[in-house]
């Protein structure tokens, strides 16, 4: 069981989230320390003492984007053994994460994340790669018991997971909300099933 979070990680979280939050309303650019203490409702000076700049904060969101991507992986792996239920159960938790976190695309692809700091792309491509082999790794398992077909691969069936979820919420978050997302989630988890599953595999779900 992971130890508790302390007051002082607990505050750092927050003020990661309320930062996505604003990022979700104004866009990378309008992101400012006044602005996320108002949010938090702190005074500038306190959340100084948690980040020593706007880019520490981006780089703390990436941090938060990073855990609860790992943190869904691992919630599956406690709820099923079964790798194409972990999938399913995976995409469940993408999909509402980026309901939850609209802005999620925006950190992913602005220019503005990356100005003045070249180590940050790298960063996000680690993050994203990291959760790909996790997703590959369910795979890999799901060939191994029958579930998912042998001539499968991997890397190329991962990232279509990810290309499950990513352009929709570009979609959704470009659009404010007119996209159905709802609709996109029922049907997309259908088709991906029907492109890695084995003939069997629907006695398992």
């Amino acid at each position: 069981m992971p130890a508790p979070k302390t007051q002082t990680l607990q505050r750092q979280e927050q003020i990661a989230q309320a930062a996505l939050e604003l990022i979700n309303d104004s866009g990378v650019t309008g992101l400012s320390i006044a602005a996320i203490a108002q949010k938090v409702g702190i005074v500038p000076s306190a959340l100084y003492r948690h980040f020593t700049s706007k880019d520490a904060v981006l780089d703390a969101v990436l941090d938060l984007i990073q855990h609860r991507l790992l943190d869904n992986v691992a919630h599956v792996r406690q709820e099923t053994h079964v790798p194409l239920q972990q999938l399913k159960l995976l995409f469940t938790h993408h999909t509402a994460m980026f309901n939850e976190n609209q802005a999620i695309p925006q950190v992913v692809f602005s220019d503005a994340v990356y100005n003045g700091q070249p180590g940050r792309r790298a960063r996000v491509a680690q993050i994203i790669t990291a959760y790909l082999k996790e997703i590959e790794t369910m795979i890999v398992s799901g060939r191994q018991d029958g579930s998912i077909r042998k001539d499968v691969v991997p890397t190329t069936a991962a990232i279509m997971f990810l290309g499950l979820i990513m352009p929709a919420a570009v979609l959704w978050n470009v659009s404010r909300g007119n996209f159905d997302m709802a609709a996109h989630e029922k049907t997309a988890w259908s088709a991906y099933e029907r492109s890695i599953a084995a003939q069997t595999s629907k006695e398992v779900l």
